[in-house]
């Protein structure tokens, strides 16, 4: 249905063209007198509007304190969508930045990665150069379209870091392209208009990310360097960001009501669905929502198996990671506290019962959560239940 959704549309588009060229008008002339007029921006101002309507989607609390976040986590999103959108959108001189961080939040964002994105154009082909550093993981994803298109991000191509032939200083260099490469190669289809950078800290005291720049290559020098600004650009940037709040608030609002079918549960997500949000293809996802009242504690058991990395972390109804900056509210194969049999304990409570891998609720009473799993031998499904603070805290289980 959804296929048959964007087929339609893209049937209306070229409809839509078609007329404009009897009319002698070209879409560069429409998107001029759209922004000279207002209208540009004022479908922008009503886009951010009508985004507000994930906050009221069945199930979503409607308490004065989960609305605010909710339309904080709507004004972060269009912060993010004009640094996508309009910002850095030129392909043909694409340009690295941090898409989620700690004030921008989405999808069950990862406290332990450093995410990075660019804008890039599968009939193109581009460099990507830097130094490794010690950063713990590193992946380099392309993706079909982008959020602002209102659809999924499927991959196109993926490569790591440790299928890359790297120097003994640490430098490295990518090829992105639709064309196989011998070495360092990140595939491309016409489709792909995405970079997506994985890196993952095991200890953010310790480690350094990756310093990374790309450039289009195969090309001539002017076709390297951005252009001016145009109105075509500014409308359809406009119109991405105005697509990118309202769908992704939309999904994840779907997703979050989902979760709470099986609260303080934690049973393994849909990975065809992951996929097609956009997520790594070598991560095993456990979503699911959770509910504490003022005595009850979270445990959370599982004995990790044989994987490159694993972690937990809390947050909020919207799907954004609670604030790690200050809080301690995930941990990961690292950080965690193991018991003498290899298995781990976690406990989610408001107060703390003094026990290894406590996690903050910093204030709030419910939320969603995710554990994931990076490249399991064998993932194993983490054992919930809830019990009396008080209980926990004197038997120290």
């Amino acid at each position: 249905m959804r296929k048959i959704a964007f087929a339609l549309l893209e049937f209306f588009k070229n409809c839509s063209q078609f007329a404009l060229k009897l009319r002698g008008k070209t879409p560069s002339d429409i998107a001029s007198a759209r922004v000279v007029s207002g209208k540009s921006w004022d479908e922008f101002c009503v886009s951010l509007r009508a985004a507000g309507a994930a906050l009221n989607f069945p199930g979503a609390p409607r308490d004065p304190f989960s609305q605010a976040e909710g339309y904080r986590y709507l004004s972060r999103l269009a912060r993010a969508g004009l640094m996508a959108f309009v910002e850095y959108a030129d392909d043909r001189a694409p340009v690295i930045h941090r898409v989620a961080h700690e004030t921008v939040k989405l999808g069950a964002d990862n406290p332990d990665n450093y995410y990075q994105t660019a804008s890039i154009n599968g009939n193109y082909e581009y460099r990507i150069w830097g130094r490794r550093n010690s950063i713990a993981y590193l992946s380099f994803g392309t993706q079909s379209g982008n959020y602002g298109e209102g659809r999924g991000l499927p991959p196109t191509g993926h490569i790591e870091a440790q299928d890359l032939e790297i120097d003994e200083d640490g430098h490295f260099e990518l090829i992105l392209s639709t064309e196989s490469q011998q070495k360092n190669w990140l595939p491309m289809t016409s489709e792909t208009g995405t970079l997506v950078i994985r890196q993952t800290y095991l200890n953010r005291d310790e480690e350094i990310p990756a310093e990374l720049h790309i450039e289009r290559i195969n090309c001539d020098a002017e076709d390297r360097t951005p252009k001016p600004l145009s109105p075509e650009q500014l409308d359809a940037g406009l119109k991405s960001v105005g697509t990118l709040v309202a769908g992704a608030s939309l999904m994840f609002a779907n997703w979050a009501r989902d979760f709470k079918r099986h609260s303080n549960e934690l049973p393994m997500f849909d990975p065809e669905r992951s996929l097609a949000a956009g997520g790594d293809p070598n991560i095993t996802y456990y979503h699911s929502h959770w509910q504490l009242e003022n005595d009850e504690a979270l445990v959370i058991e599982v004995k990790p198996p044989e994987c490159e990395y694993w972690n937990f972390q809390l947050n909020n109804y919207w799907m954004e990671s609670l604030d790690y900056r200050y809080h301690r509210i995930h941990t990961n194969k690292h950080l965690a506290h193991y018991e003498d049999d290899g298995s781990v304990r976690i406990v989610v409570s408001h107060v703390d019962p003094g026990l290894p891998n406590w996690l903050e609720t910093t204030g709030h009473t419910s939320g969603t959560m995710c554990f994931r799993w990076i490249r399991a031998v064998d993932p194993i499904q983490p054992s919930t239940r809830v019990v009396n603070v008080a209980e926990l805290s004197a038997k120290r289980i």
